[in-house]
């Protein structure tokens, strides 16, 4: 049962990156981004392939997030000449033709076999080796959380936070929104690489149907749920998103007669009406404004 803890948590916490990155994207800039899994698998991929040939996984994880950063330029680029709408059908794009090319380029990424004996982040097994990548990966999240939270108090974040609110008047003042969206979208995007990188070491195996569009909208749910432009969103937003679908898991056990096939829908329906409920109920988020309804 502990083993079992320990992942739910080591999962978590690498959900709670990438929807920190989408915070810092939408939440503070107003970037909707729906190509999250697109940078996440990029992290991931460019990370195990390192490791596999020998690089150190610290290295490798920081060359994942180099990676999906540089990967987000020129989708910063195109930012400028599209409206929010068209960006986020582009990035829901960009993230599909990242999963394609992964499939299709058998040459670098062995295809639909994935890649396999992945370097863990920890060496050991057990229990306690388990907590100790729980350790490391909170110790990462807790970074991340910091980074971010500096950020929106920042004069950068004022800014940021400035051109989601109202484009004409920064630019008004002088500023150049394009600058700053660019520099969030590669943050970000690096973000997410990160957590795609500790994923593939967390699981030891990857293969391009673990990266499809679906754990870009989960990433959504939880940050919609936490509460939009709240780093304290991101964390329990993803918390209630794990509870609703590992807590999903066990409804078999009430409902023997239902087979595993239909429980995978039933799962994504019980998570999809807590979505729908927090967007009538409660649509500012758990951790949003108490004072709005």
């Amino acid at each position: 049962m502990d083993a079992y803890l320990a992942a739910i948590v080591s999962v978590m916490l690498i959900y709670v990156l990438l929807a920190l990155g989408l915070t810092l994207q939408y939440g503070l800039t107003g970037l909707i981004n729906f190509g999250m899994v697109g940078f996440f698998a990029i992290g991931a991929y460019t990370s195990a392939l390192l490791a596999l040939h020998g690089v150190p996984v610290v290295l490798s994880v920081a060359a994942a997030a180099v990676v999906a950063g540089i990967s987000a330029w020129p989708i910063g680029l195109a930012s400028l000449r599209l409206r929010d709408d068209y960006f986020a059908i582009v990035t829901l794009g960009f993230a599909e033709i990242v999963r394609l090319t992964l499939t299709s380029e058998k040459w670098l990424t062995n295809g639909v076999q994935g890649l396999s004996r992945i370097p863990p982040i920890y060496e050991g097994t057990g229990t306690a080796a388990a907590f100790v990548i729980v350790a490391i990966l909170l110790a990462v999240t807790v970074a991340a959380i910091f980074l971010i939270h500096r950020v929106a108090h920042s004069p950068f974040g004022r800014i940021i936070a400035a051109i989601r609110d109202n484009e004409e008047a920064v630019q008004a003042i002088g500023k150049d929104p394009a600058r700053f969206k660019i520099q969030v979208l590669v943050v970000g995007s690096a973000l997410a690489g990160i957590a795609g990188a500790l994923y593939a070491h967390y699981v030891t195996y990857i293969v391009p149907e673990q990266f499809v569009a679906l754990a870009t909208f989960y990433v959504w749910m939880a940050v919609i749920m936490g509460g939009v432009g709240r780093v304290s969103g991101a964390v329990v937003g993803t918390a209630i998103l794990m509870f609703f679908l590992e807590g999903s898991r066990f409804l078999g056990d009430f409902l023997p007669w239902i087979s595993s096939v239909q429980m995978a829908s039933i799962r994504i329906g019980v998570v999809g009406l807590a979505l729908v409920l927090f967007t009538i109920y409660r649509p500012q988020g758990l951790m949003g404004d108490f004072t709005k309804r």
